[in-house]
């Protein structure tokens, strides 16, 4: 049972995501924009109340109570098949809704996605008065930019703006934050650079109509499995949001330094494209039949690959941008007081060499889809060979593998095992493009890595793959091992491996560690929630359809109240920690949906 205190914590998950793959934002059940980052997914918050109640500045719709205190209650939901959201307020004196979006559409061949967040609040009944309270900060908090009025517009003067705010509300009931009778649709408008130079009302209502058509279509055009349809469109659409489409990076979250579990230090900024956490998106992606993404993606790895001619580093910001110093902003007080806050990954300067793996998995489509046409055919190939070369040089090398250890080094599974992926897809590449060589290479790669694998990661007392060639540890992201196709499904040790790594990881089912010794900051107590999804794709994949799907339907009963999944779960209390939403979880729902059944049944199968 929830405590009140636990009632007051839970309230900092009640957030949904918008945004147009321009920008991101989310919006708490209260409609209050709690983070907002412009002008682009990795820039300061100009909203950042989630991490700094009082430096994070304030953007909300409220009603006025009164004198009496007269409470209130809200519901939240998006529109149907949208990233369009929809905030109602009731209390004794009438309700009203607030919808907000950001405008994403077709127009001219190209994709229209201003860095404008729109708002519209709309009396449903009786008489509300309401509140509409703007007061953007930026560089993390430390600058409170002055604003000036002029005949229908707010205007602050940030550097790389301005930032603007036109509205039909009388300006000084929003400048000195007035509460006012509802009594009209009453819009709001906020934009980053180019200001709206349009008749408001009107063009609200045509940027909604038109960002509704286009989330509409993308659904429609999305391949859905046969279970957990609901869930897994809302996972494709957050996904959708972490794309920047500029560039064709995908982020790993939208947020940065919600700790993985409170006071754990483990507070990091995901604002960031992991080459790794990408790869599987988009394999998702792929499932779900949405290719334009991925080949946005490809064309971002060509162009890091051009960058990086010998070492490719584990993660990017969106632009391409390969260093990512990291330092804390020791001004804010952090997600629920837990600081340090950080900009930057030190990461960026590990070695992760299953990158090289993934990245030849992302790639391998342009060759083994017959729907792609590459016209950079002959780059790609070229950078095929290159991937195969690294793999080759750091078979044997210690790297800081998947989970980003910041102390010791050492060969671990995981990255063999994406060896193994890289190579065997590298040989059927070559087979397909009729180079006889990279087949021939890509084979025997993959059978030194098997080899290594086999002699020395396999416990076989344990009856499960370790995490390293020198420590027999469980690992969660070993369960890949079943759901890349490493291990045969049908095979004794395949159901050996999964069984006895769930029995040493798993916390409550399907709760799962990432591992249970200790790291660079102690011994975890949270759950990674993607952990839990991978181990229910893998039972799926070893035939327990029936057991997977109640381990996925225990594991969605986690998400929020809109669907949405964090990074961890604290298994004590079912509170999600870590940064939010959480790609990996929602590709891990997607995937094990579509292990469990594939298609939709027919009419009469």
């Amino acid at each position: 049972m929830l405590t009140a205190a636990n009632r007051v914590r839970f309230a900092y998950v009640k957030l949904a995501i918008i945004g147009n793959c321009a920008y991101q934002a989310l919006i708490d059940d209260r409609a209050r924009v709690r983070w907002l980052c412009w002008p682009r997914f990795d820039s300061s918050f100009v909203f950042g109340s989630l991490l700094d109640e009082t430096r994070g500045g304030h953007c909300s719709v409220s009603p006025d109570v009164g004198p009496d205190g007269d409470d209130y209650v809200t519901e939240q939901a998006y529109l149907p098949n949208t990233n369009i959201l929809r905030t109602i307020f009731r209390s004794s004196s009438g309700s009203f809704e607030v919808t907000d979006f950001a405008p994403r559409y077709l127009q001219h061949d190209r994709s229209f996605k201003p860095t404008m967040l729109m708002r519209r609040i709309r009396r449903l009944s009786g008489d509300p008065r309401v509140c509409v309270r703007v007061e953007p900060v930026y560089d993390y908090g430390e600058v409170v930019p002055q604003s000036y009025t002029a005949s229908n517009h707010i205007q602050w003067n940030i550097p790389g703006g301005p930032l603007r705010l036109t509205t039909n509300v009388p300006l000084t009931y929003i400048s000195e934050a007035r509460s006012f009778v509802l009594e009209r649709d009453t819009y709001v408008s906020l934009a980053w650079g180019s200001p709206l130079e349009a008749p408001l009302a009107e063009t609200y209502e045509r940027f909604f109509v038109a960002t509704r058509k286009y989330w509409h279509s993308w659904v429609k055009h999305t391949t859905i499995p046969g279970c957990f349809q609901k869930e897994v469109i809302r996972s494709a659409l957050a996904l959708k949001l972490h794309q920047y489409e500029d560039t064709g990076a995908i982020t790993a979250a939208a947020t940065t330094s919600i700790p993985e579990e409170e006071g754990s230090g483990r507070n990091w900024d995901y604002r960031y494209c992991w080459l790794r956490d990408s790869y599987f998106t988009f394999r998702a992606m792929g499932r779900l039949g949405q290719f334009e993404e991925l080949e946005g993606f490809v064309g971002f790895l060509k162009n890091i690959a051009h960058a990086s001619p010998d070492r490719i580093q584990p993660m990017f910001a969106i632009s391409g941008e390969s260093k990512l110093t990291e330092k804390s902003l020791d001004h804010l007080d952090g997600y629920l007081g837990n600081g340090p806050v950080r900009v930057g990954n030190a990461a960026y300067k590990q070695l992760q060499h299953d990158v090289y793996g993934e990245m030849m998995a992302a790639i391998a489509p342009l060759f083994l889809d017959a729907r792609f046409d590459d016209p950079c055919h002959q780059q790609a190939a070229d950078l095929v060979r290159r991937l195969l070369v690294r793999i080759e040089s750091t078979m044997n090398q210690p790297d800081a593998g998947l989970w980003e250890y910041r102390g010791n080094q050492l060969v671990h599974t995981f990255s063999l095992l994406m060896h193994w992926t890289g190579s065997e897809l590298a040989s059927r590449i070559g087979a397909r493009i009729g180079d006889d060589k990279l087949q021939a290479r890509g084979q025997q790669l993959s059978r030194a890595a098997r080899q290594i694998i086999e002699s020395q990661c396999w416990q076989p007392d344990a009856g499960f793959y370790g995490d390293s060639t020198a420590t027999g540890d469980p690992d969660a992201s070993l369960f890949m091992m079943v759901n890349l196709g490493y291990l045969d499904p049908t095979s004794e040790r395949a159901e050996s491996h999964v069984r006895a790594l769930a029995k040493r990881l798993m916390i409550r089912d399907p709760l799962m560690h990432r591992y249970v010794h200790e790291d660079d900051f102690g011994r975890s107590r949270s759950t990674f929630t993607a952990c839990g999804f991978w181990y229910a794709e893998a039972l799926a994949r070893l035939g327990h359809k029936d057991e997977a799907e109640a381990a996925c339907r225990k594991l969605v009963s986690y998400a929020n109240h809109v669907g949405l999944l964090s990074e961890d779960v604290d298994p004590k209390t079912g509170e999600q920690w870590g940064n939010f939403p959480q790609t990996y979880s929602h590709v891990g729902l997607i995937n094990t949906a579509f292990a469990i059944r594939q298609m939709a049944d027919d009419l009469g199968d």
